[in-house]
């Protein structure tokens, strides 16, 4: 136990010895890797007395929780993942909570926690507030609202366990697995018929308005699932469970605000984290993860665990020497996603909108609605530049002025439907060979020229813009691959149990005292804490 009122104090004496010998240290555990679940573990053990260590090939600790002024002097943006719903609503958070807001790190809500515009068609919001989003449902078409409330009842024998698996490793829960896929006589359950589905089917069955389906739709994108794969419709449901609880927060001054809150309830507790770390290769003495070995020779010794935060593809072809052949197969096919494209925009004022209520929404889509969406990531998918993505559009300075100089904004559009390498454009306009800049500068006019549909000041308030296609992403974090923000595709087949290798179904590698945590395992996507939770309380319990 501890007490959380002193986090802020310094931390004057290590809890365990740390021995120096030449270019040696020693360690309880040595994280490879410094993602905000890697900064999770690393919080968990050093709390619980471990000596923990962290090391960062980059300048800073993060991972994709970053924030920089990109585009103007003054205007903070979020480099990568900026709300963070799926942390604040974990076991992680509700762990650590009292911890990080000791450091300062607090959290702001927007009005609405998303909503969706769709240009000659109409607008929605969507508020974690049930009853006034079934309003909002039967105003566009009467019976969608009760739709909605029926689809969530009828999910709601399942939410408790399915919630409880995403901060469990799977591995371990086979009877939990078996209990949801069948119900008291034995025969397969509702949820795995659910399981099977599409998210195209889900919404077609359920809702009548266009604007409905649009508007739930993109929200499994961000969960890697395009909407007509198997399995994206147990995402929509659990989408809006989860962010009409959740909502949408944000952290004041910025999402990096959360690494730099993690690196310091590490450091409080006597751990190390350090930058410019690139590490070669993982020890393993008589069968056992002992270390790890850094670029200019440097070791460090792992007394209890080696934590690595990369992908089984790195981990196994690259990180270690000697691999069981089955492993070494699965980890040399493990497959990458679609790519995710970004434009951070410095605005002299806020966003406007025809619905205003838009503005006050955390992250609202700008759609052609659900079979354009089905069309760009298909588009996507066959490596085409899409000719209408669709946009997931955030501007935190809404509820985060101080982001910004007075009067100012800024501005995110996140599409998740783009190729990770652009073979061609499907609407024939640009010439593609590859995120050149002259492809991500078009791509990025075309983008404003649809965000501007719905955005009636753009592209007037413009005042600077950054762009990010997936060929920065690759460049920036290697966990993406070729610029996979999701770090591995979260099709069926590379999901679950089947996540990070069928071989191993776990966040326990086939080398005792070596672990896996980070996107490429279970849960997988976004920034939820919750695979360093997992690793940190299997080594804890």
């Amino acid at each position: 136990m501890h007490d959380s009122a002193s986090i802020g104090e310094e931390h004057a004496i290590a809890w365990w010895d740390v021995t120096t010998f030449g270019r040696m240290e020693t360690w309880d555990a040595v994280i490879v890797g410094s993602g905000h679940n890697a900064l999770v573990a690393g919080a968990l053990l050093a709390r619980a007395g471990w000596g923990v260590l962290v090391l960062e090939e980059r300048d800073r600790p993060g991972g994709f929780v970053r924030t920089e002024e990109l585009t103007l002097p003054g205007f903070h943006h979020d480099t990568y993942s900026t709300a963070h719903p799926l942390f604040t609503g974990g076991p992680a958070y509700a762990e650590l909570a009292p911890d990080l807001a000791a450091l300062g790190l607090l959290y702001r809500q927007p009005r609405y926690w998303s909503g969706i515009s769709m240009p000659g068609q109409g607008t929605a919001v969507f508020s974690q507030d049930l009853d006034e989003t079934v309003a909002e449902f039967d105003r566009l078409s009467p019976g969608d609202g009760g739709a909605l409330a029926g689809m969530l009842a009828d999910f709601e024998p399942y939410a408790g366990p399915v919630f409880e698996l995403m901060g469990a490793d799977l591995a371990t829960k086979s009877r939990e697995i078996h209990d949801l896929f069948h119900d008291e006589d034995g025969r397969f359950s509702a949820f795995a018929h659910l399981f099977t589905r599409t998210g195209r089917d889900l919404l077609t069955e359920t809702f009548t308005s266009p604007v409905v389906r649009g508007g739930l739709a993109p929200w499994a994108l961000h969960l890697g699932r395009g909407p007509d794969e198997v399995n994206s419709a147990l995402w929509v449901i659990l989408v809006q469970i989860a962010l009409s609880g959740a909502g949408m927060p944000t952290p004041a001054g910025g999402s990096g605000r959360l690494a730099e809150a993690l690196v310091r309830l590490i450091e409080h507790f006597g751990g190390s984290v350090r930058t410019g770390q690139r590490v070669e290769r993982i020890l393993v003495e008589n069968g056992q993860a002992t270390g790890v070995r850094v670029a200019g020779g440097d070791t460090h010794r792992a007394g209890r665990a080696v934590v690595a935060s990369v992908n089984p593809d790195q981990l196994y072809l690259e990180l270690l020497e000697a691999v069981p052949d089955t492993i070494r197969r699965q980890a040399g096919k493990y497959r990458y996603g679609r790519g995710c494209f970004q434009l951070h925009l410095a605005l002299s004022e806020p966003p406007r909108f025809a619905d205003e209520r838009l503005a006050l929404a955390g992250q609202p889509h700008l759609s052609g609605g659900l079979d354009a969406l089905s069309r760009s990531v298909n588009e996507a998918t066959r490596g085409l530049l899409p000719a209408e993505p669709t946009i997931s559009f955030d501007s935190p300075s809404t509820v985060d002025p101080e982001r910004c100089p007075p009067g100012r904004a800024v501005a995110r559009l996140q599409l998740l439907d783009v190729p990770t390498r652009p073979i061609g454009d499907a609407a024939g306009l640009i010439e593609t060979n590859g995120w050149t800049e002259d492809v991500k500068n078009a791509f990025a006019d075309r983008v404003i020229e649809v965000a501007s549909r719905s955005v009636l000041n753009l592209p007037d308030a413009i005042l600077g813009m950054h762009v990010t296609s997936p060929a920065e992403l690759a460049k920036a974090n290697r966990n993406t691959g070729p610029g996979d923000p999701y770090g591995g595709s979260h099709d069926l087949a590379q999901s679950y149990v089947f996540r990070p290798l069928p071989a191993q179904p776990s966040h326990q590698t086939v080398v005792p005292g070596l672990w896996m945590l980070g996107a490429a395992t279970w849960p997988g996507h976004g920034v939820n804490g919750a695979s360093g939770y997992i690793v940190a309380k299997g080594l804890l319990d």
